[in-house]
């Protein structure tokens, strides 16, 4: 059984940084992209950012397009998220998760993963 162990958040104020780290328990962690989902009180859980099982292609939210970065070490079998320029609207609980199926493109919905971490929550006051 695959585990993920989310860390790195906490609460800021707006403009701060932060970096989450995701260790998988994982032989395959290469042959998976990997994702970054958030969920705030009372919304729907939501893409952050994906990078794919290469490493060559990521994919960004609009709203995070320019002010956050999704990276992956192999050696590690971590993927990171490093957060900066954080606004309120940033707040959340971030899940990292691997996608059902290896070796394939870049999936965007939430379905398509079945593998989650248990969220590390991010707060970022005005």
């Amino acid at each position: 059984q695959v585990q993920l162990v989310e860390s790195g958040g906490g609460s800021v104020q707006a403009g701060a940084s932060l970096k989450l780290s995701c260790v998988a328990s994982s032989r395959t962690f290469g042959s998976y992209s990997w994702g970054w989902f958030r969920q705030a009180p009372g919304k729907e859980r939501e893409v952050v950012a994906v990078i794919s099982w290469s490493g060559g292609t990521t994919y960004y939210a609009d709203s995070v397009r320019g002010r956050f970065a999704i990276s992956r070490d192999e050696g590690q079998k971590t993927v990171y998220l490093q957060m900066n320029s954080l606004i309120p609207e940033d707040t959340a609980t971030y899940y990292c998760a691997r996608p059902r199926i290896p070796y394939r493109p870049i999936r965007r919905d939430s379905g398509d993963y079945d593998t989650w971490g248990q969220g590390t929550q991010v707060t970022v006051s005005s």
